[in-house]
């Protein structure tokens, strides 16, 4: 039982950052993001011994994160629409440019969920075009193209003031 916990602890002291920022990214809620991500582990805990490659382990806690957030919307009937919730520094600036945060949230929105996921995936996560593909269940080449018609898609939602941030993703 030692072994195993304190293999779990290692894992989730690398993985829970990431996993908070990314549950935030999906509901925009702090306390629902910190209820996602403990549900998230206990999940994890649970079923532990199916994780055979520890370098797949940030991964598997994505997918189970979105079956999590799945699973709430689906018991939430009255949620707030995640497009009308503010990010907490709606002034800040990405990428050192001239694109402040509430532009790049707006036009990511905008951008049908199929576009934004992998992005988000890549760009908040750090997770590579085989991972994503491996989380979304899609081919390699579905990834790419789906990365590269969202960048498409933000140039052109946010003109010119964008180029130095998305080029900074690929």
């Amino acid at each position: 039982m030692a072994v195993r916990q304190h293999r779990f602890e290692i894992l989730a002291r690398a993985q829970v950052p990431a996993l908070y920022r990314y549950a935030w990214w999906l509901c925009r809620d702090r306390t629902l993001a910190d209820d996602l991500v403990q549900e998230t582990l206990l999940r994890a805990w649970r079923s532990l011994d199916s994780l055979r490659e520890e370098g797949a382990a940030r991964q598997w806690l994505i997918t189970i994160l979105r079956r999590e957030y799945a699973r709430e919307l689906s018991r939430r009937k009255d949620t707030v629409d995640i497009h009308e919730l503010p990010l907490p520094d709606p002034g800040a600036r990405v990428g050192g440019g001239d694109t402040d945060v509430e532009d790049v949230r707006r036009a990511l929105h905008k951008l049908e969920a199929e576009y934004r996921e992998p992005l988000v995936l890549q760009v908040l996560m750090g997770c590579s075009t085989q991972e994503i593909a491996e989380t979304l269940q899609l081919t390699q080449a579905a990834v790419l193209t789906r990365l590269f018609r969202a960048r498409n898609q933000l140039r052109e939602l946010l003109g010119g003031k964008s180029a130095q941030w998305l080029e900074g993703t690929a």
